[in-house]
């Protein structure tokens, strides 16, 4: 039999990190013991019944049986300017300045073959999701990863990067309320990014995908588009996936800069043939009517966070308070690695949580618990860890 080459935008590759957990939870479970899957950031809550009432009759509509516009429907991108006007008090053109996506993590992956070129230099806030430098990698990016830390909220230090790496960096990979330390963005830092962004002409790539779960109403995530000048320099990334428990619909959108927009939109044209409009007529329908369920999603997550947070606390094992995400971003105990922890919970008490060197280096030290079992399943989940 042949054997081919794989091509070294693919052999370089590591493991990609939910792959490898997901092997090893097969090979505890295959012994019998019964996991408790704290690691992949996937609801467990249902989509709302409207909103598959809504897909339902979309899809015996002859029209959407068609190939939809790879910008997506108009009607979807209005709904999401609406979304956008109400939640964060941002006006955005629908034909301009609003593309639709197969998913946050589609249009995420592709949007550096719009805007880089082999050499350049992106810079990637890391802990991060392993897409922002795997993406800029396959258009042949350098990528720098600058850290988070717990020191600094796990915000960027703006003023550690010197000069000449603002004048060399292309893109700026950010993500808030952030996977996976769950950190949220200030109205400061969101000014001084982009007046750093607009100084140096760096484009700006903002992942908001879990803006609609936060745990405070005084103090919810912001839309780095409601910073002045944001739309000179940024492109942000949104999705229904979170807010609406939607992942499997694969369903979001890119807002900003109009000529990111367009340049992302561009490469779709060329690799995908857009949303099954079905799904986009659903999506309205989330948009306009589903805030009073993510209430109850959110009253459901905050339950499951503080029982987290006290259990943890109870065993001294180190964590922040999350005000947003549907993330416990935790230390792991002293003597281990992210990864020697990781593996020995998995092993010997069959529950699975995610190594914090997963999201790269500066990750390390660290463990990430998903609060997407019910509150029951946590308490056992936190029990186990104890008894480790």
């Amino acid at each position: 039999m042949s054997e081919f080459k794989l091509a070294d935008r693919l052999a370089t590759l590591p493991p990609y990190l939910f792959a490898e957990i997901d092997r090893l939870k097969q090979e505890v479970a295959a012994q019998g013991v019964d996991i408790i899957s704290l690691g992949i950031g996937d609801p467990d809550l249902p989509t709302p019944d409207f909103i598959i009432d809504a897909l339902y009759e979309a899809a015996k509509k002859p029209v959407n049986h068609q190939y939809p516009s790879y910008v997506g429907l108009l009607t979807y991108r209005q709904a999401v300017a609406d979304w956008y006007k109400q939640r964060f008090n941002v006006d955005l053109d629908p034909e301009k300045e609003i593309v639709s996506l197969i998913g946050s993590k589609e249009g995420i992956a592709h949007f550096p073959l719009a805007f880089v070129n082999p050499g350049d230099l992106v810079l990637v806030a890391s802990p991060n999701y392993p897409v922002y430098p795997v993406a800029s990698g396959f258009a042949g990016a350098d990528v720098q990863i600058i850290p988070l830390t717990d020191e600094n909220d796990f915000l960027p230090d703006l003023n550690a990067i010197d000069n000449d790496t603002w004048k060399k960096a292309k893109i700026f990979f950010i993500n808030y309320p952030n996977n996976p330390t769950a950190a949220t963005a200030t109205a400061e830092f969101y000014e001084k990014l982009v007046e750093k962004a607009r100084e140096f002409n760096v484009i700006i790539v903002q992942d908001a995908a879990y803006t609609e779960v936060y745990y405070d109403d005084n103090n919810k995530p912001l839309s780095i588009m409601e910073t002045p000048g944001a739309k000179d320099v940024a492109i942000e990334f949104h999705s229904l996936s979170k807010t609406y428990n939607m992942t499997g619909w694969r369903c979001g959108m890119a807002v900003g800069n109009p000529t990111l927009v367009a340049g992302l939109g561009k490469i779709k044209e060329n690799v995908d043939s857009g949303i099954f409009q079905a799904v986009q007529e659903a999506g309205i329908a989330a948009l306009k009517h589903g805030e009073p369920h993510v209430e109850g999603f959110r009253k459901i997550y905050k339950e499951r966070r503080d029982c987290v947070i006290e259990a943890l606390h109870k065993i001294n094992i180190s964590c922040r308070v999350p005000e947003a995400s549907i993330f416990v971003w935790a230390k792991t105990p002293e003597g281990y690695s992210s990864s020697d922890f990781v593996s020995k919970l998995l092993r010997e008490t069959g529950v699975v949580v995610t190594p914090g060197n997963g999201f790269g280096a500066p990750g390390e030290g660290y463990f990430r618990i998903s609060l997407t079992v019910d509150t029951d399943r946590l308490k056992e989940a936190v029990s186990r860890i104890s008894k480790l």
